[in-house]
């Protein structure tokens, strides 16, 4: 198989491409010799310097910023079946080799050279997402290279309903690719088991990110009161539980997302220490501080309020008055954990929020740990904004 079409790059343009970055921008393309508009959106090309040196192949979409995005420097390889496969295999064996159990993101885009593409597994059912147009070319041969690794999977889900979808001139939906997806899976996480919606829950169900950060909560909870807000399925609240905790407040807006954070508790046989508050995160933590109400730990994972760069100032004052809001509501020596999804809010600016929010409510505060995303989040090397998630463990004091 030869690639006819591909695209070359202006002079100068190729270093920070063979320094491993997998991203080239439309402005870095030579547009007179090979013109965007020749090209089809997810349209297979050899990457070329200004020089013809062939740098490697991937994949183009002329209506994006990002125009091109790598998968192998190698010029022979072609994105074919045979090459899905091994990228499925190399990313399947770290994880093989990072949990006993098959519950983990499996795909992580770039940082598995497998950019605008996500991949989740829940032991024999999995959860595919792709963001991009080359993937969308190419998502039969990846639910085939899919089918062909793990042959025992039951069942394939297409999530493809990511707002990134809409910048790359795709549709939006969500379908089963193999199988009768369920409505509702168990899957197990640091020895607790949660029940998911799998066809309805955020993204592409659970967030498995933050495995690594919800298993320190045992070194903080064993017999004491723990907040847990934007609580979602109940991922940090009923671990805590299970860790200990005499009694868990787990604060949902969500009424389809609290039903489930109960299912969660007896599933866990937790029930009796963990209370469902449906509500706004910030008017329950308001209505909880009037009460005079007081939490040995509080945990505030919320959603992604900085999406876009544009509204980082906006996002900052978001993060910053849930921080205080949860400092006032933790006891003295109590422990506060602080994390944000945001890729444009760097761990410098959430220690420079908790600083600010100690200040303005008056409080002392210590940094005990700082955690990121799970192995099975790797980051790519070359591509900072794969260093997306935050933690910050500190002791109001």
């Amino acid at each position: 198989m030869t690639i006819q079409a591909f695209v070359r790059l202006k002079k100068g343009e190729d270093r920070r491409i063979r320094g491993g970055h997998p991203w080239i921008y439309s402005n870095e393309i030579n547009v007179s010799l090979t013109p965007l508009k020749t090209f089809t959106a997810g349209e297979e090309v050899r990457i070329e310097a200004h020089d013809s040196t062939v740098l490697g192949n991937g994949y183009i979409n002329p209506h994006s910023l990002i125009a091109v995005r790598m998968l192998t420097r190698n010029p022979d390889q072609h994105l074919d079946l045979h090459f899905f496969q091994q990228q499925l295999k190399e990313a399947l064996s770290l994880r093989s080799l990072l949990f006993t159990k098959p519950y983990y993101r499996m795909v992580f885009g770039e940082a598995d050279n497998l950019p605008g593409l996500v991949i989740d597994r829940f032991n024999q059912h999995i959860v595919v997402q792709i963001n991009t147009a080359g993937m969308e070319q190419k998502q039969d041969v990846i639910i085939e290279a899919l089918r062909s690794v793990l042959p025992d999977l039951q069942t394939i889900l297409l999530r493809n309903d990511s707002s990134i979808r809409e910048q790359e001139g795709l549709d939006t939906y969500i379908k089963a690719a193999y199988g009768t997806p369920p409505d509702e899976i168990i899957i197990e996480e640091n020895n607790a088991q949660f029940a998911i919606p799998f066809c309805k829950g955020q993204k592409t169900g659970w967030f498995y990110d933050h495995r690594m950060n919800r298993a320190r909560l045992k070194n903080y909870v064993e017999n004491k009161t723990v907040l847990d807000v934007f609580s979602y399925l109940g991922g940090w609240g009923i671990q805590a539980a299970t860790f200990g905790a005499s009694q868990v407040d787990c604060i949902e807006s969500s009424a389809f997302a609290c039903d489930f954070i109960r299912k969660n508790a007896e599933l866990n046989h937790v029930a009796s220490n963990v209370n469902v508050i449906c509500d706004d995160a910030f008017d329950a933590m308001k209505k909880l501080i009037q009460s005079g109400k007081k939490y040995d730990v509080v945990v505030l994972d919320p959603p992604a309020f900085v999406k876009k760069f544009k509204d980082k100032k906006e996002g900052l004052i978001a993060y910053q008055r849930a921080n205080e809001l949860a400092l006032k509501l933790l006891t003295t020596n109590g422990i506060l954990v602080s994390c944000s999804c945001s890729m444009h809010i760097s761990m410098e600016d959430l220690t420079e929020i908790l600083k600010r929010a100690a200040f303005r409510t008056q409080h002392n505060i210590q940094i005990l740990e700082r955690g990121h995303q799970g192995p099975d989040h790797p980051l790519h090397i070359a591509i900072p904004e794969t260093d997306y998630l935050k933690a910050i463990f500190v002791r109001k004091n």
